[in-house]
């Protein structure tokens, strides 16, 4: 089998979400973990914004850094994971961290952006529950 051929099968497949974004923030690609994830089919996510998923209170914050990106090429993100809260198709709230990967043409010209993302929202709850028993137990002389 091909690498091409591997590859493909590769990010169709994996469980967690890719998606491809143009400059303008409309999603050129969905695969089988962004369905999952997020709950959207690729039929219905493709062509549609990423505000499909963005929760209404980071819009704002999200389109200006995002518009700025495709503006200059860069981001201060090249490594690392972001975490941010997502939305669901069935209107559920999840916890995603994702990296980003920028997309240029042959001639260095920005064409959008690729993601990987995967829910964290069973680790954040955790982590959230942790830090309040945590927090409970500094106020007690013992726990």
């Amino acid at each position: 089998m091909e690498l091409a051929t591997q590859l493909i099968q590769f990010v169709n497949h994996s469980q967690d979400a890719i998606l491809i974004a143009d400059r303008q923030g409309i999603i050129r690609y969905w695969n089988a973990g962004a369905e999952r994830i997020l709950g959207y089919s690729a039929t219905e996510a493709i062509g549609q914004s990423l505000d499909l998923f963005i929760p209404e209170k980071l819009k704002p914050r999200h389109w200006e850094g995002y518009h700025r990106v495709m503006a200059s090429g860069e981001t201060k993100y090249k490594t690392g994971l972001l975490s941010s809260p997502g939305i669901r198709k069935d209107g559920s709230q999840i916890s995603l961290e994702f990296s980003m990967v920028l997309l240029h043409d042959d001639d260095g010209t920005m064409q959008g952006c690729g993601s990987i993302m995967r829910d964290v929202t069973e680790r954040w709850l955790k982590d959230k529950e942790l830090k309040q028993r945590l927090a409970a137990c500094e106020g007690k002389t013992a726990c």
